[in-house]
């Protein structure tokens, strides 16, 4: 029933759109719409039609995990074989997922089929995957709590000497032996200088006493995926990091209690910046204040500058300010949140730093 209720859902964008159907081939999407998980295939979606291609490897796979579904057993690339099966439903405009098809692949359908049955679309099945069902919220929490359990089992363990790769298996050793899946992106541990790059990749250098350390990880269950940030100081921070973490946690506490229903992603992350911006450090926070999770680890809405998407009941999303400070370090402090009765609850409870 949530399958077919999720292709109901679509079924009217597409009226909307004054469409007759949609070709879906982002993973997530196609995942979210029928229920299969193999790494090829491709959905067909028209008013009266739901069809799931895919090649001989997934067929069996396919039947059993989308019996919503009419099943398409396909050969060679997508020019070859979509035109046909295009015709077979009698649609005319067909949207595709410009952010997902290939350029080259879209002039091989527009020379066979003609440009204009081709509509190029952009984030209609992601606008449906924002808002959060109820076994999507279960799985999100859940995958929450795996990170939760992870840092506040890790994060006592750092000590001066340890290195940050050594720290990041650790920290991936436990979530999978806790039960995760695949994780779904890299673990960051940062330390010292290191931790100025928001995105930093895990060395051999070695953490120092009284230094920064970021650890950003996440989880993922039944394709679920969870984000949560920490900064933690083993030794005595000095007086800059005592400074730039209670700006950023202060930042982070206005926003979770300011954002509301029906504020643009701009004006959420406003109620952050707007706190660092005081702090002295606005240009030290170079990224937005948080994004969407699910299926993706990042997905929408996204709360930064310049997004004009709403927030509303059941998006599921990061709030997770930060300030970074070349050559000295950074601080970042993440957890996941669910817009409920027009305001945030938040998923994360490992600790921060009081």
């Amino acid at each position: 029933m949530i399958i077919k209720g999720r292709i109901e859902k679509l079924r009217h964008k597409l009226a909307e759109a004054v469409l007759d159907a949609i070709l879906v081939s982002q993973g997530e999407n196609r995942r979210y719409l029928s229920g299969f998980t193999g790494s090829a295939g491709f959905l067909l979606i028209s008013e009266r039609k739901a069809i799931l291609a895919t090649d001989f490897r997934y067929v069996e796979q396919a039947q059993a995990q989308a019996p919503d579904f009419e099943i398409f057993q396909i050969q060679g690339e997508l020019p070859a074989w979509f035109p046909d099966l295009a015709s077979s439903l009698n649609v005319r405009r067909i949207g595709f997922e410009a952010n997902n098809l290939s350029f080259s692949t879209y002039r091989r359908l527009a020379a066979t089929m003609g440009e204009k049955r081709l509509v190029p679309t952009e984030e209609i099945v992601e606008s449906l995957r924002a808002i959060k069902d109820e076994r999507e919220l279960e799985l999100i929490t859940r995958a929450v709590e795996l990170t939760d359990d992870a840092v506040e089992e890790i994060a006592p363990r750092i000590c001066p000497g340890m290195k940050e790769k050594e720290v990041a298996w650790e920290i991936e050793k436990l979530l999978r032996e806790k039960g995760s899946e695949s994780l779904p992106f890299p673990s960051i541990v940062a330390s010292g200088p290191n931790a100025a790059l928001p995105h930093a990749t895990p060395s051999e250098r070695p953490i120092l006493s009284g230094e920064p350390v970021v650890i950003d990880i996440g989880a993922r269950i039944e394709g679920y995926c969870s984000d949560l940030s920490r900064t933690i100081c083993p030794g005595n921070g000095d007086k800059t990091f005592a400074k730039i973490y209670d700006l950023v946690l202060g930042a982070q506490l206005a926003a979770i209690a300011t954002i509301e229903a029906g504020m643009s992603g701009e004006q959420a992350d406003a109620l952050a910046r707007t706190v660092i911006e005081q702090g002295g450090y606005g240009e030290a926070f170079g990224h937005g204040l948080g994004h969407g999770v699910g299926l993706a680890p990042h997905e929408q809405p996204r709360l930064g500058r310049g997004s004009s998407i709403v927030l509303c009941d059941g998006m599921v999303f990061t709030i997770e300010p930060g300030i970074y400070v070349k050559g000295w370090g950074g601080v970042r402090i993440e957890d996941v949140v669910v817009m409920e009765k027009g305001k945030v609850r938040v998923l994360s409870k490992a600790k921060k730093i009081d």
